[in-house]
């Protein structure tokens, strides 16, 4: 197996951005769509939540998260797990506050506002060349009475400790 192309797993969830983060809340996973502010640069992702979510607190309890990233028009999907932390760090919160965060809170002074910041420890990712190019493949296989040869790019990457 080739060596997993990290860049374009980072730009991959740059690119599709909206996500579905999933937890643990000790009894039941927990999935919700969210907005994922990529940093490569920190090795992580982070998230605006609301300390009155309970997500929060099964966070702290569970630190243990998935994200899935999709972008079915293109066939591209992202499958992130690593280490989630709440915090409270006023300087990050200026830093990723844009218009939609400042639709729920007001201000990143808002007492209740939150990050989530996610460490990443493996990501899996699926890159196809799109709908059309794939369909026909698909098509092909099907005439020819035998799967695929090559339905796009599937990669595995350890990402904890690199960048």
């Amino acid at each position: 197996m080739a060596e997993p192309d990290i860049d374009r797993i980072w730009e991959l969830m740059s690119s599709i951005s909206f996500c579905m983060l999933t937890n643990w809340d000790g009894a039941r996973l927990h999935s919700r769509p969210m907005k994922a502010m990529v940093r490569r640069e920190e090795n992580a992702v982070y998230f605006f939540t609301d300390v009155r979510a309970h997500k929060d607190d099964e966070i702290v309890r569970f630190p243990q998260v998935c994200i899935g990233f999709a972008d079915p028009g293109s066939q591209k999907y992202v499958s992130l797990s690593g280490s989630a932390e709440v915090l409270r760090d006023k300087s990050k919160l200026r830093e990723l506050w844009a218009a939609p965060a400042k639709a729920w809170w007001g201000s990143p002074d808002d007492p209740n506002v939150r990050l989530i910041k996610i460490t990443p420890d493996e990501a899996e990712c699926w890159d196809a060349p799109g709908n059309l190019i794939s369909g026909l493949r698909i098509a092909l296989s099907i005439m020819a009475g035998r799967p695929p040869n090559h339905a796009g790019e599937h990669q595995k990457a350890r990402l904890r400790g690199r960048s």
